[in-house]
Order: structure tokens, then sequence, then C-alpha cells
């Protein structure tokens, strides 16, 4: 079985700052998943063609089952609010998905906590301290039915804000536990692999540095599982045409 988590930040490619969906297309062909989790995640932006992203993708892998959950409705870096889930079809989206080749037997979402207040923090890009109003952040949650057997199967993308991306690492955790295993996570923790398993619990399946994408020196991309019959058979971090994350691909074994 094929795991695969990657950030597509939109679909754009970083070079020329164009989303394609035929690039986005190539690189999920590319992954070769057959369960993958995707974040941020677009859906009816006017930046990336008026695209359901989720849907694309799910064609291109063949995906069986697959969830966009939008963790803020309106436009990144424009005007949003939090998302409910509970917005009008049309509604423009970002947030996570989850797509597999193997039904799912049932879907759950998670909102997991945030500063919800403006605050100073120094960023490396403009390289000065700023004021930012921090993203909410969700989690999708499916119910696998694999040949090996039940999995349930997490996606996030946690907060990049020191320390609050542990708390909502510990909430998601708990509310994980409460789920039939064996469990997987997957994700953008904006945590080094040290960290993530700390927090977690969960063991590890791939140790790769998955950013940023044209010379990775850093994990931020994880897979972990709290099944310890599981392992991992091989690993890879592909060169795909889209994003400033590479994604993060592992072949398992022992499981079921």
């Amino acid at each position: 079985m094929r795991l695969a988590t990657f950030n597509i930040l939109h679909g754009r490619t970083v070079a020329d700052g164009i989303v394609d969906l035929d690039r986005l297309r190539d690189a999920v062909r590319t992954i070769d998943a057959d369960v993958l989790a995707m974040q941020e995640v677009d859906c009816d932006q006017p930046r990336s063609e008026m695209a359901d992203l989720t849907a694309v993708a799910a064609e291109a892998m063949g995906a069986v089952s697959h969830r966009f959950v939008a963790a803020l409705a309106g436009t990144p870096g424009a005007t949003w609010i939090a998302a409910t889930g509970e917005e009008q079809p049309g509604t423009a989206g970002y947030g996570v998905s989850l797509l597999s080749r193997y039904p799912a037997l049932n879907w759950q979402v998670l909102r997991l906590p945030r500063i919800p207040v403006r605050f100073p923090m120094f960023l490396p890009g403009p390289r000065r301290v700023m004021v930012v109003r921090e993203e909410p952040r969700a989690v999708v949650v499916a119910q696998l039915e694999t040949p090996a057997g039940p999995l349930t199967v997490a996606n996030t993308h946690l907060s990049f804000v020191p320390g609050w991306n542990r708390v909502q690492l510990r909430r998601l955790r708990r509310d994980l536990s409460g789920l039939p295993g064996p469990r997987i996570l997957m994700g953008d923790l904006n945590l080094t692999p040290p960290t993530a398993a700390r927090w977690t619990g969960l063991r590890s399946l791939a140790a790769a540095p998955t950013f940023p994408a044209h010379d990775p020196c850093r994990q931020l991309d994880h897979i972990l599982t709290d099944d310890d019959r599981m392992t991992a058979a091989s690993c890879a971090t592909p060169d795909v045409p889209v994003s400033d994350h590479r994604p993060l691909v592992v072949d398992i074994r022992g499981f079921g």
C-alpha cells in the first residue's frame, strides 16, 4: 500500500507562478498513491482556475473516495472567515483533502484551536516582524476499507507558529485516539521529525527532507502510525512540477 502526503501550494509552480491543472495531474500520477493527503488545497478560487483541485487529483489517481474540508471560506491573503462546513455550494474554500483508491466507511472533520487575535511574529520571507492573523486549521479523517483491513487515516496542516502547532497536535492526538485503530496521521505539521513523534507518541514511517522543493533540507511533512507492525518498504520524495514542498511517499508493509 502506498501512502503519500503533499502540500500542493494550491497547484502553483514556484518557478513561473502559474497554476496549471495538467501539471497537478502529472504530479499526482507520478506519486501514484493509494491514499493521498493534500494540504493548501483550493476549491472555487480564481487563482486556480475556479477548479476543485481535490476532484482534479482524484480523477488523476483513480480515487474511489475523496473529501475536501475547507479550513477557511474566502480567499487566503484577502477576505476570509473560518469555515464551518455549512457554507453554500460554490463558496470559495481553502483547506485539506484526503483521497483514496479504497472505499471510505465514514468521514469525520475536526477543527483545531487557533490563536484568536492578531499577533507579531518574525517572518523569514520579508525578514521582519509583522502582525499576522493565524489561519484556522482543520483535519479530515477517513476510516478506509483496505485489502489489509480497516485503517483510520487523518490529514491536517498545522500552524506555523512555534508552540501553537504543538497545542494543535496534542488536541488532534487526543481526538484521534478515540477512533478505531490502526491509525495513520499524515500532513504538513510544520514540525521536525523528533518533535512530531514526541508530541504524538506515534512512530514515523519516513525520514526525508521535503522543503524547500528545489533543494530540500527540512522535513515538515510527515506520515506517522500507532501500529507497531507497520514498516516502510521504501520512501521517496519525488521532484514534481508543482509546489514549494516535495511529496513524501511511503510504501508500507506489515499491516493487517
